[in-house]
């Protein structure tokens, strides 16, 4: 009898980490499903694939910010009779300057996005991998969930809620044999960086990863059973600095990184 196909669901997957992760999965042998919003980039980026690693790749076109969005998706894999084994949630944004002037809407729809949805979906598709024992969930969170950070300041609280809610289902999963990730990179090169305005910060000016490299590191770190993965040895260090240091001191620090010529807001939607 043939292996069943491992069957990967990644959001936000038309650039960046996402894409990355796509091609990171499809060289190990995954079955993609890949959503965004950005329909011409995902057939690309299917096409890609599929002559590169020859594994069947989907493109589902979604805009996670709807509400109904998470239930579309399941009712599109229902459709295809695709049984999930491993869900990235990868999609979401980031929005630099002061809170009181920011778009009202816009940090709203972050929370939807960061929060929300990777909650629905978590949700929805989390009872089917527990049933099976095997698959699990991999969320992109950031090392900005280990402190508080001024001037972007619902975007480092989406992601600290992604690293909590990933470690606390990590534990109630792993008895069943399925496994939670939390991947939490810091600057990384990708089309977030440029449209966020997060490349004139003092963060992004002390170096970067690759979005390739991110990938390869989470993927392993979720195959391996791991709970967190943080990239790279530098971000590493900054999180055990976040936990040791006063926290009026990291949030300072946070800040001043972060600040830069906050001008203006800026937000790039992943997908």
């Amino acid at each position: 009898m043939a292996e069943e196909p491992r069957w990967a669901v990644i959001t936000g997957a038309s650039s960046g980490i996402g894409a990355e992760l796509a091609r990171v999965l499809a060289a190990k042998g995954y079955f993609l499903v890949l959503t965004a919003r950005r329909h011409e980039r995902l057939e690309a980026l299917a096409e890609e694939i599929q002559l590169a690693h020859r594994v069947q790749v989907e493109a589902m076109a979604l805009d996670l910010e709807d509400r109904e969005a998470p239930q579309d998706l399941v009712e599109m894999l229902r459709d295809r009779g695709i049984q999930v084994h491993t869900l990235v949630n990868n999609a979401g944004f980031g929005l630099r300057g002061n809170f009181a002037t920011l778009p009202f809407e816009r940090q709203v729809a972050m929370i939807d996005l960061n929060i929300r949805a990777l909650t629905a979906l978590s949700r929805v598709l989390l009872p089917g991998m527990l049933e099976r024992g095997r698959g699990g969930i991999l969320n992109v969170a950031s090392t900005a969930a280990f402190q508080a950070g001024p001037y972007m300041a619902v975007y480092y609280a989406t992601k600290a809620f992604v690293l909590s809610f990933s470690e606390a289902l990590h534990e109630e999963a792993k008895p069943h044999g399925v496994t939670v990730t939390a991947l939490c990179p810091g600057p990384t090169e990708s089309e977030f960086s440029a449209t966020a305005d997060l490349e004139s910060s003092k963060l992004f000016k002390q170096g970067t990863m690759s979005a390739a490299e991110v990938a390869r590191m989470g993927v392993d770190g979720y195959e391996a059973g791991k709970a967190i993965v943080v990239t790279g040895t530098t971000n590493w260090l900054g999180t055990l600095g976040a936990k040791f240091l006063p926290r009026a001191m990291i949030r300072k620090i946070a800040g001043a990184l972060q600040r830069g010529e906050v001008t203006r807001s800026a937000e790039e939607a992943n997908g």
